[in-house]
């Protein structure tokens, strides 16, 4: 047997026992995948469910409800910026409420500036003056959220003492500049004509402007889950929190990504802010304060970083504030530190931990 023949022999039974190790070794087995964990989830048709007997009539229960639900949505909106920032950038961000407030006052300017299609009768207008003021709240609040990152965030990443301190300064000169342009007086707002009223179903009746919301809301997450999960720019901004080092060895730049997260969860900040003040019919410079407590609970509820988290522990804070308010007038605003409480005490790290997906 000549050499080459040798060596095409070794090289095949050197390549059968390859082949033969790698199929008998258990990582090429296909790994299994981790399970949906539904139980948060159920948590919030748990919690409907047990108020409808206490309730006791069925179109206050599904009233309450459908209230309960797009305070949630509304809420997530808000708190999807923040939880987007710090699980994403590792920022606390305390000054988020300027963002919403920001939002809040713009948003009620457009509105202000488009009577014609706000005392129109015809919902597509209403619809789309609501729209239009969310997208100009969504562009003033990205640009101060840019001038908010590149001036007093990006000294102090990594430092989340220094992070509080600075951001909550932020957020107290931010208070004082709006009312320098538009006033210390809070501004009332009367709903567009087409969005007032409400909607029945049966005995039911849900005003329009909820029912809005919870779509809006719903079209959010969807939008947030995708961009993060399905497409190239999340993956890239996933990576870059894991392996900053490696991601920008193959030529992408992390900070231009992380300062968009920053600029994106202001705008979704101003966004909420803006539907916020409408279905409050009002806004204030010190709300974004006031709903800042609201956020950081929901946060907690959901897990710090976690969209879906954040998505299931709005609508939780939502409806046990309805359920509670209607039940128990006096235990409303005590309702929302008793489930985070119980939620803790339940799943330390939250309904939907970052730290375990």
């Amino acid at each position: 047997m000549n050499g080459a023949a040798v060596k095409a022999a070794v090289s095949a039974a050197v390549s059968a026992a390859v082949s033969t190790a790698v199929s008998a070794s258990p990582s090429a087995a296909s790994i299994p995948k981790s399970n949906f964990d539904f139980i948060p989830l159920a948590l919030v048709v748990l919690l409907a469910a047990l108020a409808w007997p206490l309730i006791g009539s069925n179109s206050t229960w599904l009233t309450l409800t459908v209230a309960g639900l797009a305070m949630g949505m509304i809420v997530f909106i808000i708190a999807s910026g923040l939880t987007l920032v710090f699980g994403l950038m590792d920022v606390l961000n305390f000054g988020h409420g300027v963002f919403i407030a920001l939002g809040a006052y713009v948003g009620l300017s457009v509105l202000a500036q488009m009577p014609g299609w706000t005392a129109s009768p015809e919902l597509w207008r209403n619809v789309a003056a609501v729209l239009c003021a969310m997208a100009s709240a969504c562009a003033v609040a990205a640009a101060v959220g840019w001038l908010f990152e590149r001036v007093l965030v990006r000294p102090v990443y990594g430092q989340h003492l220094k992070q509080i301190l600075i951001t909550m300064g932020g957020m107290i000169i931010g208070e004082e500049l709006i009312k320098v342009i538009w006033g210390p007086t809070p501004v009332s707002l009367e709903l567009p004509v087409a969005l007032r009223g409400v909607v029945t179903f049966g005995d039911a009746a849900v005003e329009r402007f909820r029912l809005l919301a919870v779509l809006i809301g719903v079209l959010m997450l969807a939008a947030m889950l995708f961009t993060l999960n399905r497409t190239k720019l999340g993956l890239l901004i996933r990576a870059g929190v894991q392996d900053r080092e490696m991601v920008e060895s193959l030529g992408y730049r992390i900070r231009r990504l992380f300062v968009g997260v920053f600029v994106a969860g202001s705008a979704l900040a101003g966004m909420g802010g803006t539907l916020w003040s409408v279905f409050q019919h009002g806004a204030s410079p010190q709300m974004g304060g006031q709903v800042n407590v609201l956020i950081f609970i929901v946060i907690i509820i959901g897990g710090l970083g976690s969209t879906l988290g954040c998505f299931v522990g709005a609508l939780l804070v939502g409806l046990m504030a309805n359920y509670i308010g209607f039940l128990f007038p006096k235990a409303a605003m005590f309702s929302n530190i008793a489930l985070m409480a119980a939620v803790l005490m339940w799943r330390p790290q939250g309904l939907y931990p970052v730290a375990n997906r």
